[in-house]
């Protein structure tokens, strides 16, 4: 196997995925969450990057009514189930990219751990909703809890591992001038 084959076979994966959860997080945001938001008056819960209360989820549930819990399951979630892989494949393989012409590879290793742990969080934080919308108006607390916990924790490890796919990047780049001037 040639020496760039990895780096280069990363680098194609990064940049498709890149451009299709772009593509479905564009539609998420401008359609489907701005839909809730537009029928409820509220963020949806996706949305709250510092999570919610069990009263937060239950005043947001009864503002959707049924057409809009109906419509979070129907086309939010299903997009939503999409983008967290391709997020996930985004953030992993640019850090792989980037990561892999570096001789520290500690780094590396941890962003494509925080990337893949915000893509399950993510997922968990789907399932939670689901369950959220198909009990109401039976609302347990423990599951809005588990559910407000995974988006705080989707929140957290979303933004470490972008941060590290850009740190990771300016290194190279950085590292790649000095082998220039070299």
């Amino acid at each position: 196997m040639k020496n760039g084959y990895l780096p280069a076979r990363v680098g194609k994966i990064a940049i498709v995925a890149a451009i299709l959860a772009a593509t479905v997080y564009f539609v998420m945001v401008s359609v489907t969450l701005a839909h809730l938001e537009v029928i409820s008056g509220q963020r949806p819960f996706d949305m709250r990057p510092f999570g919610y209360s069990p009263s937060d989820a239950a005043t947001f549930l009864e503002a959707l009514g049924i057409d809009g819990r109906e419509y979070y399951l129907s086309h939010q979630i299903p997009l939503d189930m999409l983008y967290p892989v391709l997020l996930a494949m985004t953030l992993s393989n640019t850090i792989l990219w980037f990561g892999s012409r570096m001789p520290n590879r500690r780094l590396m290793h941890l962003g494509v751990f925080l990337a893949v742990g915000s893509g399950l969080f993510d997922y968990i934080e789907n399932l939670g909703i689901v369950a959220i919308i198909l009990s109401w108006p039976d609302l347990a607390d423990y599951v809005v809890y588990a559910t407000s916990a995974a988006t705080i924790l989707k929140s957290v490890t979303t933004t470490l591992a972008v941060s590290l796919a850009v740190l990771t990047g300016l290194l190279w780049s950085r590292q790649a001038k000095a082998g220039d001037c070299a």
